[in-house]
């Protein structure tokens, strides 16, 4: 005897299958970028394009895999002198999206972070402000892990790794691709 599972979704409850949805856009790009670079008076597209070659290059270095073809960065200008970098990225918190900026000055330093879009139910305590500032001054070449260098939050595991790692894939690209601009 055979049984036929097709139909037996129709027993459950529909908001049994539902979960629920939360976002905030807390900046937009613009805004971000006065926050990390309250000196500049431009911000020039620098976008970087991604060859297959390349992705496997940045995993292998920051141990974490380069999603897009395409990295939205921009230059940072005061006083038509480049004073560092502005790049927004997307990495998965538990199973959305977290949208950051980040700002690199001209020696490859994070200036700092901010959390510009935060999707997910849970874990929005990576926008504390002392949880980002643990980020400032890291560098490419430097370790810093979570648990280790970096402090994870209870209930926020997901989001502070991801965006851990996340910061690490930028400062490689930083290294690879806008060190040499």
């Amino acid at each position: 005897m055979s049984v036929d599972f097709r139909n037996s979704l129709l027993w459950f409850p529909v908001a049994a299958l539902s979960v629920p949805a939360y976002a905030v856009d807390y900046f937009t790009i613009a805004e971000a970028q006065k926050m990390l670079f309250p000196s500049a008076q431009q911000f020039l597209v620098n976008d970087i394009e991604f060859s297959d070659d390349d992705k496997d290059k940045i995993k292998d270095l920051a141990g974490v895999r380069q999603r897009h073809d395409k990295q939205p960065v921009w230059k940072a200008q005061a006083n038509g002198e480049q004073i560092g970098w502005f790049i927004v990225d997307d990495v998965v918190g538990k199973h959305e999206y977290i949208t950051y900026g980040l700002a690199i000055d001209m020696q490859g330093k994070v200036i700092g972070l901010e959390i510009m879009s935060y999707r997910e139910t849970h874990g929005s305590e990576v926008r504390r402000q002392n949880w980002r500032d643990q980020f400032v001054g890291k560098q490419v070449n430097e370790e810093f892990a979570l648990d280790e260098d970096i402090q994870n939050i209870s209930g926020a595991t997901l989001s502070c790794r991801n965006l851990t790692d996340g910061v690490k894939r930028l400062l490689v690209i930083h290294q690879m691709a806008l060190a040499k601009l």
